[in-house]
């Protein structure tokens, strides 16, 4: 079940220069992490309940360096967090949505990922994500 908007995600050449505006809007990056499976770099950036993702690609034939070089920087995608994004998928799929991978990824944070195609919502590429399970602790 959809909860909220996440984050907005935007394309960057640079997040060192691009993190400069957000940073001189008082907002602050709470992390940055590569995500080797994508080709790509993200900083999340706390705001208010929401987050702003920026993305930078880090190999040359990354969706994000396509995107880049087809469209130039800007809003990339939507992100809403989802309780349970295999349950999301299989109802967008059975009405007929078109969904971009077979099963969910592991995306940023460990996050459970998948994404809607943009032909099929509008012009819009979605994303859904599920935080992780947090580790079981241990009974040591």
């Amino acid at each position: 079940m959809i909860q909220r908007i996440d984050h907005v995600g935007i394309a960057v050449q640079s997040i060192a220069e691009a993190r400069q505006l957000y940073e001189a809007l008082g907002l602050q990056v709470e992390a940055v992490e590569e995500v080797p499976a994508e080709g790509v770099r993200v900083a999340m950036i706390l705001c208010g309940e929401s987050r702003i993702e920026l993305l930078e690609a880090t190999t040359p034939d990354s969706p994000i360096a396509r995107f880049l070089e087809q469209r130039g920087g800007g809003v990339h995608h939507i992100c809403f967090a989802s309780s349970d994004v295999s349950a999301d998928q299989e109802r967008l799929q059975s009405e007929g949505y078109r969904i971009l991978r077979p099963q969910p990824t592991r995306g940023a944070g460990g996050c459970w990922v998948q994404f809607v195609h943009p032909q099929s919502a509008g012009g819009v590429l979605v994303e859904l994500s599920q935080k992780p399970e947090p580790p079981e602790e241990s009974s040591c």
